[in-house]
């Protein structure tokens, strides 16, 4: 089945229409690199990736990463990128909520799950009540409906006409009416706790340089192969070089 990795996937389709519209890799931020600046991937617009995916069509959507992680000792996923791998994800590498981006997600896991039985059931009703509006209703014969207003004005507010009313919405924006009636959620207004940590250094950092005489042929501290080896199992990891003399 090919799916979609990416910021943004909503207008991605299968090749096939019976197959599901997968979305393997939401990137919740990007890996941090050795003398660049920690990305960041607000909390908002990862919602409204999520909502605009799911709105239109969307069966299944998987964050990388949810839970940033660390890499060991002197390991790491690439050259010159840091042994962190947090990724600005909703669960950091120390296992602790990234607010306020874990707490929006699940908020509006929840709102996507109230939306289920219309989702499941039928295709969407899409219109365009404006400039850069668009409303996708999900409504179903037994009575089910669920309806996504969205905004994608990146500047200025909006009022989106529906059903018996409006709906104001922030800038780039989605709201989500599980019954078609009452806004649950909407992914650019965050109720979330914001919190914003301080790194702190708990001890100083010390470094020398010295010369250092290469080993000759025949010493104490050379051996010979009759082909190259791979550097860090012969260094045990206990040095960044390694010198190779042929003959």
């Amino acid at each position: 089945i090919d799916t979609c990795n990416g910021y943004y996937c909503e207008n991605f389709f299968p090749n096939k229409n019976y197959k599901p519209k997968m979305w393997t890799e939401n990137w919740s931020g990007w890996y941090t690199d050795f003398g660049s600046a920690v990305p960041y991937r607000p909390a908002e617009d990862l919602a409204f990736s999520v909502a605009r995916f799911i709105q239109n069509r969307g069966s299944y959507v998987n964050y990388y990463m949810y839970h940033g992680g660390t890499n060991f000792g002197r390991t790491s996923s690439g050259l010159f990128i840091a042994t962190s791998y947090d990724y600005d994800a909703p669960l950091d590498e120390y296992g602790l909520t990234n607010e306020p981006k874990y707490t929006h997600l699940r908020d509006l896991h929840k709102a996507i799950k109230q939306c289920e039985s219309a989702l499941v059931s039928v295709d969407p009703t899409v219109s365009w009540p404006g400039k850069n509006l668009e409303v996708h209703v999900y409504k179903t014969s037994f009575g089910a409906c669920a309806a996504f207003l969205a905004n994608y004005n990146t500047g200025t507010w909006a009022k989106v006409p529906f059903g018996n009313g409006q709906y104001d919405l922030p800038p780039w924006s989605i709201s989500i009416l599980p019954d078609c009636k009452t806004e649950v959620y909407n992914t650019a207004k965050v109720r979330a706790p914001r919190f914003h940590r301080k790194m702190t250094a708990v001890s100083s950092f010390a470094w020398q340089s010295y010369n250092e005489q290469p080993a000759a042929s025949g010493g104490s501290d050379s051996f010979t192969a009759n082909s190259l080896l791979e550097q860090v199992n012969v260094t045990r990891d206990s040095s960044d070089y390694l010198w190779y003399m042929t003959e």
